[in-house]
């Protein structure tokens, strides 16, 4: 028998309503829960401006580094489950409000352009608020284009985003 081979994966959380923090928190215990899955690092907490319509609350966004021997498709079903556990609705808006969102940002070195799972994800590059948070758990990590984690987070910047304390342990 082969044992199962386990991939890195990295997993961006966001919320912005209902305590968004506190949702946040709740994400980080769910993921800490997932089968054939090791969560070995989660960031710190960052508040950001809403990136779609901006009549709304301010985000709480996070990363957590996995590793996992869920096939990528397995582990975005995963993640779902734990947004619908979670009281996730389907948003009415485009990059609305939302209690929880879990997006797999990369897997492995896995490149996909389905569409119901796109590798790496196609925001990673221009999104301060998931390189922030990656670059702090995996600053080495080569992503698309040979940039590092920490290459790109210093190249968007930290402008509009607001590193929260860390209050309660997640």
């Amino acid at each position: 028998m082969t044992p199962a081979l386990w991939t890195p994966a990295y997993v961006a959380l966001g919320s912005n309503l209902d305590d968004p923090a506190l949702q946040v928190r709740r994400a980080f215990a769910e993921l800490r829960q997932l089968t054939s899955s090791r969560l070995i690092a989660h960031s710190s907490l960052y508040q950001s401006a809403p990136l779609g319509p901006q009549d709304q609350p301010a985000f709480v966004n996070a990363m957590v580094g996995l590793l996992t021997q869920l096939s990528a498709l397995d582990l975005l079903a995963q993640l779902q489950a734990i947004e619908r556990r979670m009281g996730r609705e389907t948003p009415i808006l485009r990059w609305g409000p939302r209690l929880i969102d879990l997006d797999v940002v990369m897997y492995g070195d896995m490149r996909s352009d389905k569409s119901e799972l796109q590798l790496p994800h196609p925001g990673l590059m221009q999104r301060n608020f998931v390189a922030a948070p990656l670059a702090e758990i995996a600053p080495h990590l080569i992503l698309p284009q040979g940039l590092t984690a920490a290459m790109l987070a210093r190249q968007l910047g930290l402008e509009g985003l607001q590193r929260l304390r860390d209050d309660v342990s997640a």
